[in-house]
């Protein structure tokens, strides 16, 4: 059942499965909660959001939010497509992040219901938009079955343009107050990754993760690698998924029994550990901090539209462009 709940300020729709719902508000088209219950049959609320929905707009913090039109960092704030230069506005440092000073997820979305579980938002970002070309018609579809979260974007292009979707959900398993996710165990498909330089760009290189703090393979809390000194501060890295069947990742909380298996059909995935996460209140008292979640946001590789070596993020003139990602929850 789909049904529209008034919040502090502003409100947002709320997918329901018996006890169990997700809730999504119009700013960013963001994930505001999801409510799952943990071996001791007690809901929790496992994505870190704001009490209101204004809170978006004033917190920042991307908490759920879809990010485009290009997720992730554009070097030296520009790219060429046909053989014409566009310039973006270079937002940390010398490069773009996250589709510039307003990039989607600081817009507000049109949300509406569509059957017994699903909230479809639209969003149209007009030629320029931001220094990116083309108009784009952007849908992102969520839909809540079965201890299922399904994300579906869809983008169509009215002109050639570069298009990089995601969802910067922060995920913890032994709740949205359960402090540092140090505990969680995160296993990860995917046997290289892009090594970053100092600015967190990716350098353009594929790196096996054999036999560095990068390997996850096998399955390993977060604590036994995050203060690595090779990370320079926790994780916020791109892996190159490993393609074939079944989770590319799961995360484990051995706190409360929750288990995520994570599925996609993109490329690559940034593992976020939230060390940048400045201090700030988020839901019914809790108070949010760095390394207070894990973000693992679906994606083609950062940089790819300046790195020819790359998957292609080019969508052209009337094509349209299809992403699936699902978070399947389960607890024991």
């Amino acid at each position: 059942m789909v049904e529209r709940v008034e919040l502090k300020s502003g409100f947002c729709w709320r997918i329901h499965e018996g006890e169990t719902y997700v809730d999504i508000v119009p700013y960013g088209a963001s994930l505001r909660s999801i409510v799952t219950p943990g071996r001791d049959g007690v809901l929790r609320d496992v994505c870190l959001g704001y009490e209101g929905a204004l809170d978006y707009a004033a917190q920042g913090g991307c908490l759920g939010s879809v990010v485009g039109r290009y997720a992730n960092r554009i070097s030296g704030a520009a790219f060429t497509l046909n053989g014409r230069a566009y310039p973006l506005l270079a937002n940390e440092g010398p490069n773009t992040l996250h589709g510039g000073g307003m990039g989607y997820h600081k817009r507000w979305w049109r949300l509406s219901p569509q059957g017994e579980d699903t909230v479809v938002c639209r969003l149209d970002s007009p030629d320029g938009d931001e220094g990116f070309p083309g108009r784009l018609e952007v849908e992102t579809a969520y839909t809540w079955r079965d201890g299922a979260l399904t994300i579906r974007y869809t983008a169509r292009a009215h002109a050639d343009t570069v298009v990089n979707l995601t969802n910067h959900a922060y995920f913890n398993l032994a709740g949205q107050d359960g402090g540092e996710v140090g505990d969680h165990v995160l296993t990860l498909r995917a046997a290289r990754f892009t090594p970053i330089g100092a600015d967190k760009m990716v350098t353009g290189q594929l790196r096996d993760v054999a036999g560095t703090p990068w390997d996850f393979r096998q399955g390993a809390a977060l604590a036994e690698r995050w203060d690595h000194p090779d990370l320079g501060g926790g994780f916020d890295h791109n892996y190159c998924l490993d393609p074939g069947p079944g989770p590319a990742a799961t995360l484990c909380c051995p706190r409360t029994g929750i288990s995520m298996e994570m599925t996609t059909d993109r490329p690559g995935c940034q593992v976020y550990s939230a060390g940048g996460l400045k201090t700030r209140a988020g839901k019914r008292g809790a108070v949010y901090g760095p390394r207070h979640g894990l973000c693992l946001e679906t994606q083609n590789y950062p940089n790819a539209v300046n790195t020819p070596a790359f998957p292609s993020p080019i969508l052209r003139a009337g094509e349209t462009w299809e992403s699936r990602t699902v978070y399947r929850f389960t607890a024991g």
